[in-house]
């Protein structure tokens, strides 16, 4: 399956809600999640929306779960409809990737730990609480859902390098956070 690139104007758009239960169900849905697992298992990446495949609705795959060691699906979530609450104010910035733009990464400040409500793909209620890596695949993947991409996040043009560039420019911004703490811990 082709993912839509950068420049695509299904990634900039506001995708609309699957509805309930039913619709969730539905074959069509069932179908397009399939895919969306299928296609995400094929790349490098870490989740995957269905606008990434040309599909404006509200669903999403991440691979952030629980690893049980049984079954390779087994850290693959389904998130259709979801909402997000922020649980912790405190922000952290790593570097990003995107299927959209594999030639890019971007250092993005995202929640350190969300919640997320979502209908999972049977149609039922779920809620989870995540942290870390985790809930940043979470919100990346939540932004695709909204029409907002990694490049929307950057604080500065500086924070979007090449992909091959990216261990540089993160050891970089990594020294220049550690002088800046450094500075404000010196006694005056």
């Amino acid at each position: 399956m082709q993912i839509a690139q950068l420049g695509q104007p299904v990634l900039r758009q506001v995708a609309q809600p699957i509805g309930g239960p039913e619709e969730v169900r539905h074959e069509s849905i069932q179908h397009l999640i399939d895919t969306m697992i299928q296609t995400m298992l094929l790349t490098p990446g870490s989740g995957l929306a269905a606008p990434q495949l040309f599909v404006s609705r509200r669903v999403f795959v991440a691979r952030v779960l629980p690893f049980d060691g049984d079954d390779e699906l087994a850290d693959v979530g389904v998130f259709v409809d979801p909402q997000l609450e922020v649980l912790d104010d405190t922000v952290e910035s790593e570097f990003e990737g995107c299927l959209s733009f594999p030639e890019l990464k971007v250092l993005v400040p995202r929640h350190r730990q969300i919640r997320i409500d979502f209908l999972d793909r049977e149609g039922q209620q779920q809620s989870l609480v995540l942290e870390g890596q985790p809930a940043r695949v979470v919100q990346h993947e939540q932004d695709h859902l909204d029409g907002i991409l990694t490049i929307d996040r950057a604080e500065s043009t500086r924070h979007i390098v090449k992909s091959t560039e990216a261990a540089i420019a993160r050891a970089e911004w990594m020294a220049k956070q550690r002088a800046a703490t450094n500075e404000t811990d010196e006694p005056r």
